[in-house]
């Protein structure tokens, strides 16, 4: 059907005629929209596509144009549908069908627009290049965990939104319109921009996906506590995909990431011990000890104490509700068991080896940390070879400062446009 022409065969009665004329209308104004999305300038300013780097610019912008092609090809097919119509029984058949269209269209719809809003957040130069610096972090983050395992990294694109928590949309993940997700698409919180290390619990996430390793992580969790509690030990399973995504933050940059985790999730005592069924996550409380229990096991004592003891001490576990109280009584022994199952259990997952084995939590203890600071001096944060090589330490090292000696955001800030700015910008 070309659009704006409309032929009626004058054999057909004056109600089919009309509502042919109808149908005929109506599909015009979904083609017209359908075809409206491919405008990508429209959905994110070229500016902000501009300052993509190109691969992942024009991986987006192929993948979002697909997206809005099928849904235009949707319509032209439907159009010669209604032409070939020859009586009411047909047209009903039609209507069903732009029904379908309408449904698609607000689904291909969504996924452009989601898209779109991450990418137009690179609107402001010079927040496009710390999110370029965190794509670079995010991509270097996975490629430690996937490379030894021959498993390719996928593109990253992060973007920046208002909230508490992070967040990952996976690549290869299933979209609104059942098409795939092109990138692994992160959120990062404006409130944590300068201490950006959920970025890696996100990309956790993403590497548990593809290796394989939260289903499997799930089972030694629950073995290791079936023999105390049968709760317990169900319910870490449940929450072995975000146990995952701690545990590798946790191996990729130390201690860092746990103050800033704290930060997010605290609350009324009531909330911390909160364990609604079906959350993937671990209640607050246990969170925050299992991944003090991370550091304690690697690092000895350390600072970490401290905030588990301040944590003891503001939500007191006399106050948990019946079934929180249950699990975190099965698991406060335990927790050291539950940090060799995490970090030094072989896993297939890793090419039958202990995570410990690929990403080694020794190398981003703070003393380690220190130590790599004082011999780069004031070349840590401009050293080329050290963001190519040791961007993880000197994150981890960055954000430690901020915690511990209040480092202004400027160094964070300065130090990840300086990785964005060897990102070449999409063409």
């Amino acid at each position: 059907m070309a659009d704006g022409a409309l032929v009626v065969d004058p054999q057909v009665g004056p109600a089919t005629a009309e509502d042919r004329a109808t149908l005929a209308v109506e599909l015009r104004h979904w083609r017209r929209a359908a075809a409206a999305l491919a405008e990508l300038d429209t959905v994110a300013a070229p500016a902000a596509w501009g300052a993509l780097e190109s691969y992942l610019g024009l991986g987006v912008r192929g993948s979002l144009r697909a997206v809005a092609a099928r849904v235009t090809a949707q319509a032209d097919q439907l159009g010669a549908s209604l032409a070939a119509a020859t009586d009411p029984a047909d047209l009903d058949r039609v209507r069903a069908a732009l029904l379908r269209l309408r449904r698609d269209y607000l689904r291909a719809e969504t996924v452009i627009d989601f898209f779109g809003d991450a990418v137009n957040t690179r609107t402001n130069p010079r927040i496009a290049g710390i999110l370029r610096g965190l794509d670079a972090l995010a991509v270097d983050s996975m490629e430690r965990g996937l490379r030894p395992v021959g498993i390719d990294v996928p593109p990253v694109l992060t973007y920046l939104d208002k909230g508490i928590g992070a967040s990952i949309l996976r690549a290869g993940a299933r979209l609104w319109d059942t098409s795939l997700s092109p990138v692994a698409a992160v959120k990062i919180t404006r409130h944590n921009l300068w201490r950006p290390t959920s970025l890696m619990h996100e990309t956790g996430h993403q590497v548990a996906h593809l290796t394989g390793w939260t289903a499997e992580l799930g089972a030694a969790l629950h073995d290791t506590l079936a023999p105390f509690s049968a709760l317990a030990a169900e319910t870490w399973r449940g929450w072995a995909g975000e146990v995952a995504a701690d545990v590798y933050a946790f191996a990729l940059l130390g201690y860092a990431p746990v103050p800033s985790l704290a930060t997010v999730v605290d609350g009324e005592t009531r909330a911390v011990f909160r364990m609604p069924f079906g959350d993937p996550h671990p209640f607050a409380w246990l969170r925050v000890l299992f991944n003090v229990a991370l550091c304690r096991s690697w690092f000895g004592p350390g600072p970490w104490d401290g905030l588990g003891a301040a944590w003891l001490a503001r939500h007191p576990v006399e106050r948990a509700p019946h079934d929180a109280a249950a699990v975190a009584a099965a698991t406060l022994p335990r927790l050291p068991a539950l940090v060799d199952a995490c970090t030094r259990t072989a896993m297939r997952a890793f090419g039958g080896v202990p995570l410990a084995t690929v990403l080694d939590p020794r190398r981003v203890a703070p003393a380690e940390l220190e130590r790599l600071a004082q011999r780069a001096g004031p070349s840590l944060y401009t050293s080329r070879y050290l963001q190519r090589i040791e961007p993880m330490r000197v994150l981890g090292w960055i954000v430690l400062r901020g915690v511990t000696a209040g480092t202004p955001g400027t160094d964070v800030e300065n130090w990840l446009r300086r990785i964005g700015s060897e990102q070449a910008p999409a063409a």
